[in-house]
């Protein structure tokens, strides 16, 4: 080919350069055209980085327009409806139909094979409740006996997302949509930005292991900066970040290109360099150390309500924490359960594909957990991992959530067109990038009651599914009103799948399947190797 291109090259030169000296100087034009290819053909044989280029010069940079266009040809002329990945496409139309107040009804019956395993429906009742007498914003009271502000939350909130993760104008209308609908809008690890603030939408401050918006120059916390940050009225709730679905285990890294000025000065970091946040919290190094700090952490902030996010590792480090708690008397007011599904976090392909627990695992988990040692009661869940639908909530709340977050849903409701594009600085709508070419597309205005729009009618969706069960409260969804399709005869409720266990039965005799975990479970020390008592 390299050859071919050497002959072709030399013939096309000579031929258009002999045509526009002698027939017609119209020809330079084309003659150009042709120095110009050839000169990049001879660079593509000589350059070292490319394989197929070397190979076949100028015809090998098409493999690579190709692999650009392969995922949009794909999402637009391919996929079907129900194959769409991560978020399939009826999802996406039921975000993009309620944010803009479309029609989001479905026309000829359900696509999804009712017969295939996993396939999952909820049972309704033949004495379903009427939508009009049952509460059209249910809510839940985050708030323990060592919380002094406590906190009465949204059933759907929107997920951690960061000011530099996503644009100023995204912040902006999720935080003004917040505000209309009346629930509540994650910082994300990136700290308390000017745009989270501006349009007074309850926050859940979220602190990670970088401690952004309330860190010393060394890095590490800062009492003084939290205090004086936690205490503003826009700040409803602090959330302690431990690890994220979408990369559990791994830290975060802000590359020194995008440390801009304006960012430095949220996150008290010096503007132009790397700054890596460790995958650990270095304010805390054991379970009792974790508890610990949340009451500090509750103290610093005038009694607000202090929980804390995991995607669910090593059983066993759990059930230390929740050790941890029973010997110091000090529950979180909440605990945020994020699924491995999660996705708003970039992270390289082992961990996102391969590292933590699914929420609906993780879930049962915790909520077993936490009613087996009798001390749910001083603690709400919260649930996060794709969830974007009425039937992702009450899904969520058949294992135990009392209260849901959502990042994905919430960035397409602003307009995110899942172009998978958002860990390259180059987001086509303005959502998930701090170019200012790209955000000026996202109107703040338009967006904001976009939203709130996704929020109120998915909320209703939770309230309409509810009263086909027959139920009056989202509190009395149980496991048994959830049913998955295991084989072709086959189909169990998620009672029969994921057992429920009585308030306080672990006090008694713990089950054979935690066994391992209790024994391995230590108040003073993380790890799985470390063996731990435990006794009434």
């Amino acid at each position: 080919m390299r050859r071919l291109f050497v002959l072709i090259s030399t013939f096309a030169l000579t031929a258009t350069f002999c045509l526009s000296y002698f027939l017609n100087p119209n020809w330079y034009v084309v003659f150009g055209i042709v120095v110009v290819l050839t000169i990049l053909g001879y660079y593509d044989m000589v350059q070292t980085k490319h394989s197929i280029m070397r190979i076949y010069p100028i015809l090998g940079r098409l493999r690579f327009v190709m692999e650009d266009l392969r995922p949009k040809i794909y999402q637009y002329f391919i996929e079907s409806d129900i194959d769409g990945r991560p978020i399939n496409r009826i999802d996406r139309s039921t975000v993009y139909q309620r944010s803009k107040k479309e029609n989001d009804t479905m026309p000829f019956g359900t696509q999804l094979d009712v017969y295939s395993e996993g396939y999952e429906w909820l049972c309704h009742s033949m004495a379903p409740r009427d939508f009009h007498s049952l509460e059209q914003d249910p809510r839940v009271v985050i708030g323990n006996k060592d919380c002094l502000k406590p906190y009465s939350c949204s059933i759907y909130n929107i997920s951690a997302m960061s000011y530099g993760s996503l644009s100023s104008n995204a912040v902006e209308a999720m935080n003004a949509g917040a505000k209309i609908g009346g629930f509540a809008h994650n910082t994300g690890e990136g700290g308390l930005s000017p745009f989270h603030l501006k349009h007074g939408g309850d926050i859940i401050w979220q602190i990670g292991t970088g401690y952004f918006g309330c860190r010393k120059d060394d890095g590490n916390f800062d009492e003084n900066l939290f205090s004086e940050k936690s205490r503003l009225d826009n700040v409803k709730m602090i959330e302690l970040k431990i690890s994220q679905g979408a990369k559990p285990g791994h830290g975060g890294i802000l590359p020194a290109a995008k440390n801009t000025p304006e960012i430095a000065a949220i996150r008290h970091i010096q503007p132009y360099t790397l700054v890596a946040s460790p995958p650990f919290h270095k304010a805390f190094d054991t379970p009792k150390g974790l508890i610990t700090f949340i009451q500090k952490l509750r103290d610093l902030s005038g009694g607000k309500p202090v929980g804390f996010k995991l995607c669910i590792g090593h059983k066993s480090e759990f059930i230390s924490i929740c050790k941890a708690m029973i010997e110091l008397d000090i529950y979180p007011d909440f605990i945020t359960v994020d699924g491995a599904e999660g996705g708003t976090g970039a992270a390289p392909q082992e961990f996102s594909n391969y590292v933590g627990a699914p929420l609906l695992d993780g879930l049962d988990f915790v909520q077993n957990i936490l009613t087996g040692l009798n001390i749910r009661k001083h603690i709400r869940l919260l649930a996060s991992g794709k969830i974007t639908s009425g039937f992702h909530i009450i899904r969520a709340m058949a294992l135990g959530a009392d209260a849901c977050y959502s990042a994905r849903a919430m960035m397409m409701a602003v307009g995110c067109i899942q172009a998978l594009q958002c860990n390259t600085n180059k987001c086509p709508v303005g959502v998930a990038t701090q170019d200012p070419k790209l955000s000026v597309g996202l109107v703040v205005e338009d967006k904001k009651q976009r939203v709130a729009n996704f929020h109120k009618y998915t909320v209703e969706s939770v309230v309409e599914l509810m009263g086909a069960s027959g139920l009056d409260h989202v509190k009395n969804i149980t496991r048994s009103h959830i049913y998955r399709r295991i084989s072709f005869q086959s189909m169990l409720t998620y009672e029969e799948i994921f057992p429920s266990y009585e308030t306080g039965s672990f006090l008694k005799e713990i089950p054979r399947r935690y066994e391992l975990d209790f024994k391995y479970a230590n108040a003073d020390k993380w790890g799985f190797s470390n063996i731990g008592s435990w006794s009434n």
